[in-house]
């Protein structure tokens, strides 16, 4: 029984630190509130880096991705 035990407590410690590591990412980068994938943008390309690190076609498709903030031109992906 205490293996049991001990496994439960390590899992649920696993899960808590997993979740509060993804929330950190999405709060500096990520507004999950503004993801709207229903949402439709003209297709001009004038890229944009995400503060995510991934070129986006324009400013719509990172406002519909739910970032909070870009700068114009596309990433140095190399």
């Amino acid at each position: 029984m205490k293996p049991f035990i001990l496994f439960f407590f390590a899992l649920c410690c696993l899960a808590a630190t997993c979740r509060e590591g993804r929330q950190t990412i999405s709060d500096d980068c990520i507004d999950e509130r503004k993801i709207d994938p229903d949402m439709a943008c003209i297709e001009i390309y004038e890229p944009v880096c995400g503060c995510d690190g991934k070129t986006y076609p324009n400013e719509c498709y990172a406002k519909i991705a739910g970032l909070t903030s870009w700068k114009d031109g596309p990433c140095n992906e190399d």
